[in-house]
């Protein structure tokens, strides 16, 4: 089984790559081979796991890229890292915002990295990508490419409300490129679990989408620890194992493999 599965939001700051890092991490202590792909510039992904300077490696996801959009043959093995923990990733850095307006003029511009994944096909239970907080073309590609997106949303009332613009994009993606493409599920991420606005967020967003839209039911709790890991270069079930942010990973991932085998 291949799943792939895009992490998406044109928002930055709610917790995307952290969720792709523990998320794929948690995947791996369940016996799954997992891949992770930094489809954003600013390397976050690479950061969070360990290295220093994104912008110094020889061979990112941009590379790889290239050799599809001027149809070279590409090594699978090509670019991508193994971390500690067992999960794989191919980094990404700055090189890939000029890549993005490359694509602009290529033809069938929007399947560049559906092409590059279909040749991993087998290698891996799950593939995550982090998209880059827009709806540039490698999101786009991210979509066109994925079975799945998983949607992390801040419990805060506009991040909330963005949703609109990226449900419309889906939609659209799904009807004209990519007819395989659903909704994993809406994940509430850096809920304070003392205050009441946590709850009437999460419940506004049930009532406006869950008829629709998975929304998990578990929840990502605000946690210092949790944005600390991503100086640390581990996951949080490392950083902090005993603490809740990874207590909420951890079921996080229960439900994604218990909605793949439903």
């Amino acid at each position: 089984m291949d799943k792939i599965i895009a992490i998406a939001n044109q928002k930055g700051g709610v917790g995307k790559t952290t969720t792709c890092v523990n998320l794929g991490i948690g995947l791996v202590r369940k016996g799954k081979r997992v891949l992770l792909i930094d489809a954003d510039p600013q390397g976050n992904l690479a950061a969070s796991l360990g290295i220093e300077e994104p912008d110094d490696l020889e061979v990112t996801l941009v590379d790889v890229l290239k050799k599809v959009v001027n149809d070279k043959p590409i090594d699978i093995k090509e670019g991508i890292l193994h971390h500690a923990e067992g999960v794989d990733f191919l980094p990404a850095n700055i090189e890939l915002a000029g890549l993005e307006t490359t694509l602009v003029n290529v033809m069938s511009r929007e399947t560049v990295l559906r092409l590059y994944i279909e040749e991993l096909k087998g290698q891996y239970d799950y593939i995550l990508i982090d998209c880059m907080p827009s709806l540039g073309m490698m999101t786009i590609n991210a979509l066109v490419a994925a079975d799945s997106v998983l949607i992390p949303v801040e419990s805060a009332y506009l991040p909330a409300k963005g949703l609109q613009q990226l449900i419309k994009t889906i939609g659209r993606v799904h009807r004209q490129l990519n007819p395989e493409l659903e909704i994993e599920g809406i994940l509430l991420t850096k809920v304070d679990r003392r205050t009441n606005f946590a709850k009437d967020i999460s419940d506004k967003l049930r009532a406006a989408y869950g008829s629709q839209i998975h929304i998990f039911e578990n929840c990502i709790p605000l946690s210092v620890r949790a944005a600390e890991t991503s100086a640390e270069g581990k996951s949080i079930y490392l950083h902090d194992p005993r603490g809740v942010a990874a207590e909420g990973y951890a079921a996080l991932t229960e439900e994604v493999l218990t909605h793949g085998q439903a």
